[in-house]
């Protein structure tokens, strides 16, 4: 069993930057490919980025390439996103999740655990 917390979530203007984090309970952690998801008010969760157990394999959606960038520090259990220049689409909740096949998956099905999300609202 993985439990997962994000945190970093809020407010911010666009233009901005936040950087999220997913902190995660399982001392296999390393073994785990780990990804960025979010829901948007009246949307389907989307896929956003992944990454392997090991940080390479790193993958992103057409929407936040560029903008967003994944990483991970498997001696704190942690995995970020860094989102840089937010836009209003860019709200909703934001989840991260656990794969545990590398190299991860861009498909929210292969997941097998999930956090409880976190807000990120961006204002025009």
């Amino acid at each position: 069993q993985v439990q997962l917390v994000e945190s970093g979530g809020g407010l911010v203007q666009a233009g901005g930057s936040l950087r999220l984090s997913c902190a995660a309970s399982a001392r296999t952690f390393r073994t785990y490919a780990m990804g960025w998801f979010r829901q948007g008010p009246g949307k389907e969760r989307e896929f956003l980025a992944k990454i392997g157990p090991t940080g390479g394999n790193t993958g992103y959606a057409d929407s936040v390439r560029g903008r967003f960038t994944i990483s991970r520090d498997n001696a704190k259990n942690t995995v970020y996103l860094q989102m840089n220049n937010l836009k209003p689409e860019d709200t909703a909740v934001y989840y991260c999740a656990a794969d545990r096949y590398a190299p991860g998956s861009y498909f929210e099905t292969d997941y097998n655990y999930w956090g409880q999300g976190t807000q990120v609202t961006v204002s025009s």
